[in-house]
């Protein structure tokens, strides 16, 4: 997901950029071309038969967009409930403990080379009875500006690409147990440099999505030296139609549709003490990318450009020109770890693994979280084990929660 977020950024606005023959950027965005430069290489090597990675449109949905879950190496399906959850499974949202929960977090991208762009995301949820819950979240990527001249005497046009999703989501239980969960999502891309006076072929991409989810939360179970609980869950997200940067539709791309499956289970020592651990995995639902007609390119006349969604659904399982293997490679896993003493500190680490054939992306991850009254702030560091340099590294993230009203107990 980072290094698609990276790679969508530079590829759509610099071929933009040389494209109208812009000759004075702002200087600060200069280093960016370097990015481009590598990342152009990748997509290159990305036609042999042994490097094929999916990247498809606005990947930022898949990037962790909370602390929390970033200091867990993006785990998130089936740990505990907390506002940040419309992202990783809003089927958990009717076992929280309050009646209401209001969130924000901003993640920088790309901080040694620029100050400007980032993720901001916004959450609310209430939960209405003991049975059923609503929520709502703004996820907003901004590319930060861009200025444009035709001459180094030219007043500059600033344009600010950016992408958005708008979320909404509603939970229900089952049972005492088991709680599933829909949400639909707005979605806009606006990342084309339509400002720019000459610019053709150009305009935001809009499309939809929707969720489908659920979750489990097991009793407290007494064990010999400990208590504990099992948690479970799945979440099949941003399921909807293509999407297309050109005015007559000639390339549509696919959004990143995920199958996601986590289980953890909860070592409860005492009152003020345990340690929550969960395991996750991932794959696109999404077909590989492939030159299905020989011509040693994947372009308009390759078979992936003409699948829909709901067929690309199902061919994600089997159409890996590597068979079985590949299909194997394109499944990421990663480990997460939450340490709680007295409901008002944790510490976290997680690690995160995806095949060096499929993006090879590799991080360990540090987080920590700090509760005064209904407050907490957490905040989570990243640390690359990857060739591939990843755009959070060295990068402190921070989140905001406060939850407040009724308190529910579960079990």
């Amino acid at each position: 997901m980072y290094n698609c977020v990276v790679k969508r950024t530079c590829l759509t606005v610099i071929m933009d950029y040389i494209c109208y023959k812009s000759t004075n950027p702002d200087m600060k965005k200069i280093y960016t071309l370097i990015i481009f430069t590598f990342l152009t290489l990748s997509v290159l090597r990305a036609q042999n038969n042994e490097y094929r990675p999916i990247n498809p449109a606005m990947p930022f949905l898949r990037v962790a967009a909370d602390a929390r879950s970033a200091g867990m190496a993006d785990v998130g399906i089936a740990t505990s409930p907390d506002v940040f959850s419309q992202q990783w499974n809003p089927a958990k949202y009717v076992f929280s403990e309050t009646q209401y929960g209001v969130a924000m977090s901003y993640t920088p991208y790309l901080t040694e080379l620029v100050d400007d762009m980032g993720l901001l995301n916004l959450n609310f949820y209430k939960r209405v009875n003991e049975r059923s819950a609503f929520a709502f979240s703004l996820r907003y990527y901004g590319l930060g500006g861009f200025e444009f001249r035709q001459t180094a005497f030219d007043q500059a046009r600033e344009v600010k690409p950016n992408e958005i999703a708008l979320d909404g989501s509603y939970a229900l239980k089952l049972s005492e147990q088991f709680s599933m969960a829909v949400a639909g999502r707005y979605l806009r891309s606006d990342l084309r440099l339509s400002e720019v006076e000459g610019a053709v072929d150009a305009r935001a991409a809009n499309s939809f999505a929707v969720d489908i989810a659920g979750y489990y939360q097991s009793p407290e179970i007494a064990y010999a030296n400990f208590n504990g609980r099992w948690r479970g869950g799945f979440n099949i997200s941003n399921v909807g139609p293509k999407i297309s940067y050109s005015s007559d539709n000639t390339q549509e791309e696919f959004l990143p549709t995920n199958l996601g499956i986590g289980a953890g289970f909860d070592f409860i020592f005492d009152a003020d003490n345990r340690l929550m651990t969960s395991l996750e995995f991932n794959k696109y639902l999404v077909p590989t990318p492939s030159d299905s007609n020989g011509d040693g390119v994947i372009n308009m006349e390759d078979d992936y450009y003409n699948k829909g969604f709901v067929g690309g659904i199902f061919d994600s399982f089997g159409d890996a020109p590597g068979g079985f293997s590949e299909e194997l490679k394109e499944i990421t896993w990663g480990l997460g770890l939450e340490y709680m003493y007295q409901q008002v500190f944790a510490l976290r680490t997680g690690y995160f693994n995806e095949s060096n054939d499929k993006g090879a992306r590799k991080f360990f991850s540090l987080g920590a979280g700090f509760t005064f009254n209904s407050t907490t702030i957490d905040l989570s560091y990243l640390f690359s084990t990857s060739r591939v340099q990843n755009p959070l590294e060295n990068t402190l993230r921070f989140s905001l929660r406060f939850n407040f009203g009724d308190n529910f107990t579960e079990f």
